[in-house]
């Protein structure tokens, strides 16, 4: 089809259909949750691929999978989906603030601070639908996987706007029960003698960091179970599995009550992360994540 007799409704439609296809990972599938015939999505398909000149689907009688291309091609479409969609919010938005807005927050922060917010926040902004997702793991805000993240540490250049919220320390902890069996590590290099519990997926910081006479340095460790989030780490520590190094905020009651013991205190270098709301800012922001972003600043 010639690219000049293509409407931007049909490339929008085509965009949709390749997107949905690339999720539910066939045609079939696709065709039931946009209400069109298998054949209908697959003429879709192969009709972006003719007007690109490239293939962007490897099809067999079982599966589709994604090629470079592929995959190149579906990022875009989930962006220009996502602008497109808050150029049309942002007109419904000169009114009260309405619409599906999906947040991104860590697992134990997200339930111990975010999610006793949400209350206070949906009798505020009755019109907003807050659709949020707690895991550790980082969602591509770019692409429009959320349209806010709540992230901890250093942030990544990129073209987001970010807006502190604020701070939260990390700490070495352990079960009275663990310290018995195996000691108390005195020096943070006695950490090589004891089971260290971590994160499983990257981390800017992939190592552990101290302090010792004003200079800081990074120390590696090992263990044998590995994490996809703080809060699970925390509960292992207090089950005597090992040494773990979560967020504070994660573990404050349980320190306060004995079931864990902070660890190398002399040693931590002030080992500080920062919080911060990250999100697509420019002209058009949603009212609806203008409005979530401005009550966690108040809120936090």
């Amino acid at each position: 089809m010639d690219a000049k007799m293509v409407t931007p409704t049909d490339r929008a439609r085509a965009l949709e259909i390749f997107t949905v296809v690339a999720a539910e990972g066939s045609f079939s599938a696709a065709g039931r949750r946009l209400g069109l015939t298998p054949s209908a999505v697959s003429r879709t398909v192969d009709r972006i691929e003719d007007r690109l000149g490239v293939r962007l689907l490897l099809r067999t009688t079982r599966t589709l999978t994604l090629t470079s291309e592929g995959h190149a091609y579906l990022c875009a479409a989930r962006r220009i989906l996502t602008d497109l969609d808050e150029a049309e919010q942002a007109i419904a938005d000169q009114g009260a603030p309405r619409g599906r807005l999906r947040v991104s927050a860590a697992q134990a922060h997200g339930r111990l601070c975010i999610v006793p917010l949400l209350g206070a926040f949906a009798a505020r902004y009755p019109h907003i639908l807050v659709d949020i997702n707690l895991s550790d793991g980082l969602v591509d805000v770019a692409a429009g996987q959320a349209d806010i993240a709540i992230r901890f540490g250093p942030l990544s250049d990129s073209n987001l706007t970010a807006r502190k919220l604020g701070e939260s320390r990390r700490v070495i902890v352990a079960s009275p029960a663990y310290l018995a069996r195996h000691g108390t590590p005195t020096l943070p290099e006695d950490l090589h003698g004891h089971n260290c519990l971590s994160f499983n997926f990257r981390r800017a910081e992939p190592v552990w960091p101290f302090r010792k006479e004003d200079e800081e340095y990074a120390l590696s460790v090992s263990g044998n179970i590995e994490a996809n989030n703080g809060e699970t780490l925390g509960q292992l520590a207090m089950a005597g599995v090992g040494v773990a190094r979560v967020g504070a905020f994660s573990v404050a009651a349980e320190i306060a009550d004995g079931r864990l013991v902070p660890l190398l205190e002399a040693y931590n270098p002030g080992d500080v992360e920062e919080i911060h709301a990250v999100f697509v800012g420019g002209a058009n922001l949603p009212a609806r994540v203008r409005s979530f972003v401005d009550y966690l600043v108040e809120a936090l």
